[in-house]
């Protein structure tokens, strides 16, 4: 997030740096200057415009609301209040509507960045539905080891060199080593059999996109890949929409790139993706099984799109702030 901050010249007056016990006083370079890590708990929160919070659902409970009873718009990268009816969740290019006339000053002052995953989809379906109306849709994602964070990287690689040398595995991060292997499992399962992954990719589509009635359903599959989710989208709509019709519709939505050339073997891979702020689409064809069916596959950076970028972006829209923008006093939570 702070990258993404000096990437998109943010406006910042004054920046603050926010974690746990553990790293507070730490000294932080952020654009050559140093900054020093401040307790979370213990901070003063005053003075404060915006607070980008990125420290898990149960941290964000306890401290989202505190930052924001002291006047900051606080953004949450965690699932604590997405699914709160009081509560925007914001994709910006998809639907931005859903904090008009909402201000900081209004309601409880918090934005809720949706699920990595769900940003991407999301992102592909909409231009569809306003294309041709979405009547079911089919879900299998391929997520990389950066969606369980640093650990989650830090296993992956520790698994490969293990496998490649000919060591027994070990799983800590994950339910079972990684390395060489896909694992359908991502989040804790509930009785139903569905992982609270994909509970959330259900959800949060149904509520960006207002279809609380859509048909959708998910698999989460963990893959062995460092940055960037895949997902496979099988769609049907309400009205005929030709694949040829379809790349259209979706190259010209915002944020969204379509790469499609199979005669070139030209297609969305994860390592495009990385690093970069668009989602890719490609693979578009008919699927000949249902009326008015096609098939996607849809590629994005989860580490930014997927988090960092959708959240500077949605501050930037509500606070009505950017390049040459009013600055902003602003806080990284962590």
């Amino acid at each position: 997030m702070l990258q993404v901050l000096a990437e998109r010249h943010f406006p910042l007056a004054a920046l603050r740096l926010f974690a746990s016990a553990r790293s507070a006083g730490q000294t932080v370079l952020v654009s050559g200057r140093p900054h020093v890590i401040e307790e979370l708990g213990s901070a003063d929160p005053r003075g404060l415009d915006l607070v980008l919070f990125s420290a898990g659902a149960a941290v964000a409970r306890t401290e989202a609301p505190r930052f924001a009873a002291a006047g900051a718009l606080v953004v949450d990268n965690s699932s604590a209040f997405r699914l709160d009816p009081d509560i925007p969740l914001l994709i910006p290019e998809v639907n931005p509507d859903a904090v008009a006339g909402w201000t900081p000053a209004l309601g409880r002052r918090i934005v809720a960045v949706p699920n990595c995953a769900a940003i991407a989809i999301i992102l592909a379906l909409k231009p569809l539905h306003d294309a041709a109306g979405l009547e079911r849709v089919t879900v299998a994602t391929y997520q990389s080891a950066a969606g369980a964070g640093k650990r989650g990287l830090a296993e992956l690689e520790a698994e490969t060199r293990r496998a490649l040398a000919g060591e027994a595995p070990g799983a800590h991060v994950f339910a079972h080593p990684i390395a060489f292997d896909v694992l359908p499992h991502i989040g804790s399962f509930g009785p139903d059999g569905e992982t609270s992954e994909e509970a959330k990719i259900v959800a949060e589509t149904q509520k960006i996109l207002g279809l609380p009635g859509l048909r959708l359903s998910a698999t989460a599959v963990r893959v062995p890949v460092r940055v960037g989710h895949s997902a496979a989208v099988w769609v049907e709509t309400r009205s005929a929409l030709a694949p040829d019709r379809a790349r259209e519709v979706l190259a010209s939505a915002p944020g969204v790139v379509v790469i499609d050339d199979p005669a070139t073997a030209s297609y969305p891979r994860s390592r495009v993706a990385a690093g970069t702020d668009a989602i890719y689409v490609g693979r578009i064809r008919r699927d000949p099984t249902v009326p008015h069916g096609l098939l996607l596959w849809v590629v994005g950076d989860n580490v930014r799109k997927g988090a960092a970028v959708n959240a500077v972006q949605i501050a930037e829209h509500v606070l009505h702030v950017g390049a040459g923008g009013a600055p902003a006093s602003a806080a990284v939570a962590r």
